[in-house]
């Protein structure tokens, strides 16, 4: 199957697109080798870039979907990488970011799940209508389709915890049946066959069995399935309306790292391109922190500027600005947001700025770069700008971890993280020698306590006095920011006790997932293996395993009798964080 020309209703709304589509279709010789990035709603929260990769040999077209939800990054930035993907043969539609807002929000949907809309018949469109619509078109130029997802858990066909277990989707590749028979044709799509092929040969690359592939049939048609809601998805679409084989590929959430999830979405991508036979001639895999260079900035459509990271933006009250280029190292997934005007995504747009605020520069939902723009009043305008400010922003660092809260937002921590109170926004106003960032119940200077607590680093198991939490319970604590008697802002930190979910298990071949304070049993010659944790803390490295004292290191295995001695019958794990215990699992000898 070639890739096609949009549909008439398509063609209509998107002007853009169709320059690109038709030149294709004038000269079809060019398409071999070649690239092209059609875009739609441009600068918006919601622009959708999609990427048609043409091999040099002709082959089958296999379409890549990511971020679709927007909580899910290890799908969106997997896909990301294929778009500036050589091929040597077949060719690649590739979505890295089929819903933007909803990434630009780090949520699953804001509008409602998008991946169960492709029944939809609405006769008003929304904006995740029109991106479906558009979607669809797409599936009906492929011969394949992969949806990639982070999924929750663990799939297993048998259930063994709560979080492993046949309704779990991570690490698994999703088919909607088995085999599916294509109506008046003497052809079916093995689904399950390619499937296994697939896990079969990623499955070699991952040593750590619990983050193994298995095959997840939903059988979404069956009247007794457990998952009738993959009727309304893009893989059962494009399998039932266009009989092209399509799969989804969940990572798990509980993974600990981005990097590994992007890497099995990665082994799965691949291993699927090989059994099509769609070969790469260069992958241009990579991944690093976004990094600002600089921004090009109109100020009322005069030449543009250069503004470089961490410069500030100097204008004059009512100055019009323009966003004309974001230069970094990444060019996709990037959006500019002026605080307090437009949008999420403000890019190339005009505005007229009477205030201090700041541009956000966001990479998918992360922000990296900030640029603060300072406002100059003339005597007409009354009062000075600050004269009126209140906080729009607190810059707060966790674990050393960089977040952006509005003002009177909850802060959620766990007993043991580590908090430094950075900065808070507008620039202008936290500038101000008079202005006091406060955080009640925080001594950060014991000898001059001038109630400024910027820059200290808070131990949230140590250093909080708890008669001034409210209601004097050590959970909820204020900050405060403070202009004389005049409170400008504040936010709350909630403190939560570190917590086991569970602890994964191996015990010579078989693997556990046990809860705190349950038991497993094992004989003193097996070995036992800590695979993995679960709990609310976001840092394992500050987890410790110990056993009678003794550290028990995970991924290595241990025989039970080196472990417990020979004359015992029930020993415990301990589970600790900065000498804090939080879990405890018991191991009772058969």
């Amino acid at each position: 199957m070639y890739f096609g020309h949009l549909s008439s209703t398509i063609r209509l709304n998107f002007f853009f697109v169709i320059i690109i589509q038709s030149f294709l279709l004038i000269y079809p010789g060019t398409t071999h080798g070649r690239r092209e990035n059609l875009v739609y709603f441009p600068n918006t929260p919601y622009e959708l870039n999609i990427y048609k990769i043409y091999g040099k040999k002709p082959g089958k077209t296999l379409m890549l979907i990511g971020g679709i939800q927007g909580n899910e990054p290890g799908g969106f930035l997997s896909a990301d990488l294929y778009a500036d993907m050589s091929l040597a043969k077949g060719n690649l539609i590739v979505v890295p970011r089929a819903n933007f807002y909803s990434i630009l929000l780090n949520h699953r949907g804001p509008h409602g799940d998008m991946n169960r809309k492709f029944a939809n018949k609405p006769e008003k469109m929304s904006m995740d209508d029109k991106i479906v619509s558009i979607l669809k078109e797409l599936i009906a130029e492929s011969d394949y389709l992969l949806n990639l997802h982070d999924g929750s858990g663990y799939y297993y066909p048998k259930y063994i915890s709560k979080w492993r277990n046949p309704r779990a989707f991570g690490q698994s590749i999703i088919a909607d049946c088995e085999e599916y028979k294509i109506s008046g044709q003497n052809k079916a799509l093995k689904l399950g066959e390619m499937a296994r092929s697939v896990i079969k040969e990623i499955n070699q690359e991952i040593t750590n069995n619990l983050h193994k592939f298995h095959f997840n049939n939903t059988r979404t048609d069956e009247p007794d399935s457990i998952h009738r809601e993959q009727l309304k998805s893009a893989t059962y679409y494009a399998l039932t309306k266009h009989h092209i084989p399509a799969f989804g590929i969940e990572t798990s959430k509980f993974l600990p790292s981005i990097d590994l999830k992007i890497r099995y979405h990665n082994l799965a991508i691949n291993a699927f391109m090989k059994l099509f036979e769609i070969i790469p001639e260069q992958p241009g895999l990579f991944l690093e922190p976004p990094e600002l260079k600089y921004l090009i900035v109109s100020i009322n459509d005069q030449v543009p500027i250069v503004i470089k990271n961490k410069q500030a933006l100097n204008i004059m009250a009512g100055d019009t600005i323009n966003v004309a280029h974001v230069e970094a190292n990444y060019e996709r997934g990037l959006s500019v947001d002026i605080l307090g005007y437009g949008s999420l995504n403000d890019f190339r747009k005009n505005f007229s700025i009477y205030k201090n605020t700041s541009l956000m520069i966001r990479k998918d939902n992360k922000v990296f770069a900030q640029i603060a723009i300072r406002v100059s009043r003339d005597k007409k305008v009354g009062l000075r700008a600050f004269d009126r400010e209140k906080v729009s922003h607190f810059i707060i660092k966790v674990n050393g971890k960089k977040y952006l809260l509005k003002n009177n937002e909850t802060l959620d921590v766990v007993r043991g993280d580590l908090l430094k109170i950075i900065n808070i926004l507008p620039e202008s106003l936290a500038g101000q020698k008079d202005v006091c960032v406060n955080f009640k119940g925080f001594v950060g200077n014991w000898k001059n306590n001038t109630g400024e607590d910027r820059e200290y680093l808070i131990n949230t198991s140590r250093n909080l006095l708890a008669r001034y939490s409210l209601y004097g319970q050590n959970k909820v604590y204020k900050i405060v920011v403070s202009r004389g008697k005049e409170v400008s802002g504040k936010m709350l930190v909630r403190i939560t006790e570190p917590s086991l979910e569970y602890l994964i298990l191996k015990i010579n071949n078989q693997t556990y997932a046990v809860k705190n304070r349950e038991s497993v049993y094992a004989s003193l010659n097996d070995y036992l293996t800590v695979e993995a944790i679960k709990s609310n803390i976001s840092e394992e490295n500050e987890i410790s395993i110990r056993v009678n004292g003794d550290p028990l290191i995970p991924g290595r295995a241990k025989r039970i009798r080196d472990i417990a001695g020979p004359n015992i019958n029930t020993f415990r794990i301990d589970l600790i964080r900065k000498k804090l215990p939080f879990g405890e699992i018991y191991i009772k000898i058969e």
